[in-house]
């Protein structure tokens, strides 16, 4: 799953952060990445105003994720004072902040001179957390414009997943999609056309030269403020 390769990658980078050092966790929900931030002074933020449940419309978790947050408020106005922290982590977070660009000029008042930004967006993402939604994705060329117009170095910039990843995803995904909005039933006789599709795919995406570029899951960036 696409959600496993940018956990391992987000893991990595953060046993990487020296010990002591304070680190934000920007839109941290659930806080999934709080045990893993051990060896750190972990501050989490989010806005608190998903309920789980959201207008009813696409993809929902079903219950409040954001509990025992220490800053609740705008991820684009943190209360806490010009280069306090040591590193950022914001993780699937952009595509539910209204303006985007502006949270990346909070981020670089909030962190020290070479401090670290861990940064994950989808590329195309579903419709999910409405009405709290409100881009599909970011291109790579996003991050390389308004990071480096706004303070910041990107040291790595890799893509999650290829076309035909995401194809299999997808695909996967067209039993339920169909049950839940057509009346089109798929499970029984047409499932082997599906399992055969995506076996077909699974083959192809053994010799994918950079389909990335076209389409993915997302980027995964580390960048430091200069």
């Amino acid at each position: 799953m696409n959600s496993d390769v940018r956990h391992s990658w987000v893991m990595e980078q953060l046993a990487k952060i020296p010990s002591g050092h304070r680190i934000l966790d920007a839109g941290a929900g659930s806080k999934r990445y709080k045990p893993f931030c051990s060896h750190l002074q972990y501050v989490s933020q989010d806005f608190c105003q998903y309920d789980g449940k959201g207008n009813g419309e696409g993809l929902h978790r079903g219950s409040k994720e954001a509990l025992n947050i220490d800053i609740v408020g705008d991820i684009t106005n943190i209360c806490e004072q010009n280069e306090s922290f040591d590193a950022i982590i914001c993780t699937e977070v952009f595509e539910h902040i209204a303006n985007p660009i502006e949270a990346i000029k909070e981020f670089n008042r909030l962190l020290k001179h070479n401090g670290r930004l861990i940064l994950t967006a989808p590329f195309c993402s579903q419709t999910h957390y409405a009405p709290h939604h409100y881009y599909s994705g970011f291109n790579k060329y996003f991050y390389e414009k308004f990071l480096s117009e706004n303070g910041f170095e990107i040291l790595s910039l890799t893509a999650n997943g290829s076309f035909f990843e995401f194809l299999i995803q997808e695909t996967k995904r067209l039993t339920k999609m169909a049950t839940k909005y057509t009346d089109v039933n798929l499970h029984g006789s047409n499932t082997p056309t599906i399992a055969n599709f995506i076996e077909l795919l699974n083959r192809i995406k053994v010799t994918d030269k950079n389909s990335s570029e076209f389409l993915c899951f997302g980027y995964h960036i580390l960048a430091k403020k200069v």
